[in-house]
Formats: C-alpha cells, sequence, structure tokens
C-alpha cells in the first residue's frame, strides 16, 4: 500500500481512498501475477492485464486527466507489476494527444475503447536516428487528398505488433525541424502499416519496430493542425512525467520493502542483518531519497491539477530525481538481499531489471537536465 504521509499536504480525501482502492486491487489481482518468462509471454499477460485494468475502470483518471490520481494508480501498479504499470501508461501516451487535438471522430472511435480496456494504445516517436532528438525524424506524412501517406520506421516502440492503433509524429515538412512535426493516430489494420520485428529486452516487455510503406490513413486522423505535432507530443510528456517519477516511486518502495523485511529477519553473525550500521546506512538514504521523490512527483502533477498551463520545470525535476533515486534504492535492496537479490523469481531482481528503462524513455536524465537548466536561465532572464 503507498505510503501517503510524506505527500499529504498535495492529495485531497479522494485519493487517500482511491490509494487504498488501488493497493488492495494491485495485491489481488497483479501481485500474483508470474514476470513472463520471454516476449510471447509478455504479450500475453499485457493484454490480460489490459482486460483486468479496464473492466475494473483504472484508466478513467487518464481520461479525466486526473494527474494526481495517475501517479497514486502508477505507484500501485509498478510496485506488483513493472508491466502493469507498462500497460497503463502506454494507454496514456495514446490517448492524451487525441484529447488534446483529436476531433469528434477520433474521440468516439478511440477513448471508450482505451478506457474498457478493449483497445491497446501506442506511443510511436522514437525511430533509429531520432531519439532525444525530435527534429531527427524521418517518418514523413504526405497529403494525398482525403488521406495522408506515411512512410518510414519506429523503433523501440512499447506495444509494438500489439496495439489497436497508434499515436505517430511524422514530418508534413521536413525543411521546418520540429515545426514540421505532425501527429497521426493509425490504426494497426491501416494498409502499409506493418510489425517489422520485437525487440527483446532483459526485463520481458512488449517493445518492438514498425514500418509505414505508403501507409495510407484518413485526412481527418490527423491531431491538430499540421506542423502541431511537437507541440502536441511536448505537452502530452509535461503531463506524463511526473507519472514516470510515480512508477519509480512505486519500484522503490516496493523494493525498500523487500530490503526491510529481509534486513529483519536475516541473521548474520549472531544478530538480525538489521542491527548492521551500514545497512541502518543504505536504508536510511533509501527512506529519504523515496520521500524527496514523492514530494517533487506529487508537486508537479499538484501544480497541473490546480489547472497550471505548463509543468515542465516541475515535471523534468520530478523524472529526472525519481527515477535516479529508484535506481539507486532498487541497486541497494539488491545490495542488501545479496544472492537472493539476483534470482531471477524474487521481486527484487525483476525490480531490477525493470527500473533501468525509466531513466531513459519519455526523456533521458540527461535531457531533464538540460531542460531544467534552460528554464532556470529562462526566468534568470537576460542578466543571467
Amino acid at each position: 500500500m503507498t505510503d501517503l504521509r510524506a505527500i499529504r499536504a498535495f492529495l485531497e480525501p479522494r485519493h487517500h481512498d482511491l490509494a487504498e482502492r488501488i493497493g488492495v486491487f494491485a495485491a489481488r489481482e497483479l501481485a500474483s501475477l508470474p514476470a513472463p518468462a520471454d516476449d510471447p509471454a509478455a504479450r500475453a499477460q499485457a493484454r490480460e492485464i489490459l482486460d483486468r485494468l479496464g473492466r475494473a475502470g483504472w484508466y478513467t483518471p487518464i481520461a479525466e486527466q486526473q494527474w494526481r490520481s495517475c501517479c497514486l494508480v502508477r505507484e500501485a501498479l509498478a510496485a506488483a507489476s513493472p508491466l502493469a504499470d507498462a500497460v497503463f501508461a502506454l494507454q496514456a501516451l495514446g490517448v492524451v494527444p487525441i484529447l488534446l487535438g483529436g476531433g469528434e471522430t477520433l474521440r468516439k472511435r478511440w477513448i471508450p475503447t482505451v478506457l474498457a480496456g478493449e483497445a491497446m494504445a501506442s506511443f510511436a516517436m522514437t525511430e533509429p536516428e531520432a531519439g532525444s532528438d525530435v527534429g531527427a525524424i524521418a517518418t514523413t506524412a504526405r497529403r494525398d487528398g482525403a488521406h495522408y501517406v506515411l512512410d518510414g520506421t519506429k523503433t523501440f516502440i512499447s506495444n509494438g505488433g500489439l496495439a489497436d492503433f497508434y499515436t505517430v509524429f511524422a514530418s508534413t515538412d521536413r525543411a521546418a525541424g520540429n515545426r514540421g512535426l505532425s501527429c497521426f493516430v493509425v490504426p494497426a489494420d491501416a494498409p502499409g502499416f506493418r510489425f517489422v520485428r520485437p525487440l527483446l529486452l532483459s526485463a520481458p516487455h512488449p517493445l518492438g519496430e514498425i514500418g509505414f510503406e505508403s501507409c495510407r490513413i484518413p485526412a481527418d486522423h490527423r491531431l491538430g493542425g499540421e506542423g502541431e505535432g511537437f507541440k502536441i507530443g511536448m505537452a502530452t510528456l509535461d503531463r506524463l512525467r511526473p507519472t514516470v517519477g510515480a512508477a519509480a516511486c512505486g519500484m522503490a518502495q516496493r523494493a525498500l520493502t523487500e530490503a526491510l523485511r529481509h534486513a529483519a529477519t536475516r541473521r548474520q553473525f549472531g544478530k538480525p542483518l538489521a542491527e548492521n550500521q551500514l545497512i541502518q546506512d543504505k536504508l536510511a538514504r533509501m527512506a529519504t531519497d523515496l520521500a524527496a521523490a514523492r514530494l517533487l512527483v506529487y508537486r508537479a502533477v499538484w501544480e497541473k491539477d490546480q489547472g497550471a498551463d505548463r509543468v515542465t520545470l516541475e515535471s523534468a525535476m520530478a523524472k529526472a530525481f525519481a527515477t535516479e533515486a529508484a535506481q539507486r534504492i532498487v541497486d541497494d535492496a539488491v545490495q542488501i538481499l545479496g544472492g537472493r537479490g539476483v534470482l531471477a523469481d524474487h521481486p527484487v531482481d525483476r525490480l531490477y531489471r525493470s527500473v533501468r528503462a525509466l531513466r531513459i524513455y519519455e526523456g533521458t536524465t540527461e535531457i531533464q537536465q538540460l531542460v531544467i537548466a534552460g528554464q532556470l536561465l529562462k526566468d534568470a532572464g537576460p542578466a543571467a
């Protein structure tokens, strides 16, 4: 169950109720799911989780754009099942651009089915030569009468080959860089769309490469106007980056819980491991880092829930600190558990393999640091 003491100043009574309900659900429905052994198992389990979360109504905070609620859900899911957290995250990444720029047809077509867990979403921005440098996107979208024709390749796409639709970023004006990007919804059955291959991670997770070969989609599948893709993409990430931090906090909390349990019960040299001062030092740093991470995460989403137009600085700080802190916390948990911590069937080993990706996706830590510094210098003005 998520410990709300550090963040209660940012929460309302309804959030306490939500945290309790999602905690119970995650423990009952998800914690006992076996860690997927391989890519096919991960893909099958992701579909099962998609359905369970949809039937229970846990995607609702995404549609309502209630970001503190989304963070509480992600914390609980990540602590119980990193794959469940990934499923939730991709539903959000696929749907938020539709909420920001989609017309009525797209909203009616996809949002209800996503909320019900009947349709799986994906977010396709990264390419072989375009990761942090979004302006290097080479996938093109050319207007052809009542359609757009897409050509290009996307890689490191979560739910690649599994999703029912993809929110795709493509260039409608290569010479304009970021300002020439547009955003589209591409159904998985669109002519010219293909799943190229799966990409295998150390922690099994549906990931793949997708391609567009004269892929035709109706013109009304564009989100916003031509050239507004970068704005839609960054606004989406602005909202969702703190929720990545929340997922990191969930993984860190599970790791800390496992470490505390082991330290209290494991005896070495005639006494509990927890009586060793070096172990106490690790536990203290782990708990402090976790509390600080939560404060940054919930400050960011509190600001957004209060109506802030942009939370770029707050989101970057929350994601950078929380994901780096979670990496340290999980690593310390492995060290405290010793040999048990690297057994493939132990929750801490699963966390160790899962937490690393959080420091990369939706903007690496290094990119977040540049965002933070850029905002500080902008606020300081020319005299800086």
